[in-house]
């Protein structure tokens, strides 16, 4: 099961860290996954973290390169996204995401993770 925090709103330019905490697993194990959703659109690949047998690998997308960092803690079974500069372009309902197997390539593909949180909303005002 997979719980995201730290949604809000902020002016552009802000800054806000997100949360997201699993259970019931080996979490180290796990390929981790944030994607984000905007009113009317499809739900898209932000940035994503390996797990052990990844090396704890990490992978953006163009759009938040460079702004936004993704970690990890695995003895708190938690993963962050730290967004700076936000956009209103931003705006959207972020999720995490969880992957047992899925393979490197595959990492920004929302069928490659089988376990997903509720989200959380991010609003960025211009």
């Amino acid at each position: 099961q997979l719980q995201a925090f730290g949604g809000g709103f902020v002016q552009a330019g802000g800054s806000l860290r997100l949360s997201c905490t699993a259970s019931g697993r080996t979490f180290r194990n796990y390929l981790m996954g944030w994607f984000r959703q905007a009113p009317g659109k499809e739900r898209e690949f932000v940035a994503a973290i390996g797990g052990s047998r990844h090396g704890g690998s990490t992978s953006y997308a163009d759009s938040v390169k460079g702004r936004f960092t993704i970690s990890r803690d695995n003895a708190k079974d938690t993963i962050y996204l730290q967004m700076n500069s936000l956009k209103p372009e931003d705006t959207a309902v972020y999720y995490c995401a969880a992957s047992r197997g899925a393979i490197w390539s595959s990492v920004g593909l929302t069928h490659a993770y089988e376990n997903w949180g509720q989200g959380t909303q991010v609003t960025v005002s211009s």
